[in-house]
């Protein structure tokens, strides 16, 4: 065998073991979890109270709940890192317009038992909505988050669905953050959006920055016009921005949509 032939090979083992390795740890690298247990919801938002979720998997899953006077119930399912206490700043904003609010965490997020992957998280997503007790509620889906929502939404619709920085599947996703991996061959999990969103029967708000470099705008576009749904585009922001969790601009699309739907025969 010539030295080219032994490089070749011994190159190709060393591809496949980090195709292998890259196979086995990929949900290491989608899920980003805050796995620290979290402060009472009311030391963290006035009138707040802890709840608990339990799955149809068994698992039992702490969660936030902001009370308000309005007759509709935001759901927010978030992202793939951090957990509720990252996301109290946009319960915050919302509980100022009286709108009640279900701040979930996922498995293996803020204290909860167990470990993320696609089906576990809409699990975590279908105990959050068996817990609220509004007749109306809009479903909030933020980044990854925007994925659960939606296949939430197909299964139990909602009244309203506002996705945040949405991509049309996890894969277009993971295809700009490693863009030297075959993502799509290598994926477990799939979250799929674009394909499904369209036989959703409610008004959709899709909020994107143009500054976004882990979800590129064009993939949240292609999401809004499968779902004809309406668009607010946030100039400049980045996906991690501060104005994309309780900006003036997004919070205004949620409560103008709790207002459309509060107001809806």
């Amino acid at each position: 065998m010539t030295t080219l032939a032994r490089t070749a090979l011994v190159v190709a083992a060393v591809l496949i073991l980090l195709l292998g390795l890259l196979w086995v740890f990929q949900r290491r690298l989608i899920y980003l979890p805050d796995s620290a247990p979290v402060p009472p919801a009311a030391s963290v938002l006035p009138g707040a109270r802890d709840i608990t979720l339990t799955t149809r998997d068994g698992l039992r899953l702490a969660a936030w709940y902001v009370p308000g006077h309005h007759d509709v119930t935001v759901l927010v399912t978030g992202g793939n890192a951090g957990n509720r206490l990252h996301r109290a700043p946009l319960a915050r904003a919302l509980a100022a317009y009286g709108l009640p609010v279900l701040l979930m965490d996922y498995r293996g997020y803020g204290g909860n038992p167990g470990s993320p992957t696609e089906e576990g998280l809409h699990l975590d997503a279908l105990a959050a909505r068996d817990a609220v007790r509004s007749s109306r509620v809009i479903y909030f889906g933020e980044s990854l988050g925007a994925a659960v929502a939606t296949r939430l939404a197909l299964e139990h619709p909602p009244d309203g669905l506002v996705l945040r920085s949405p991509f049309t599947d996890l894969a277009a996703a993971g295809q700009v953050n490693y863009p030297f991996l075959p993502v799509r061959a290598l994926l477990r999990d799939r979250f799929p959006v674009a394909d499904g969103i369209g036989a959703v029967r409610a008004p959709v708000v899709v909020v994107y920055g143009t500054g976004d470099t882990i979800v590129p705008p064009h993939l949240s576009r292609a999401v809004a016009g499968a779902a004809r749904a309406t668009t607010v585009e946030v100039a400049g922001a980045g996906h991690n921005d501060l104005v994309l969790l309780n900006g003036r601009e997004l919070v205004g699309a949620v409560v103008e949509l709790a207002e459309r739907v509060s107001k809806a025969e």
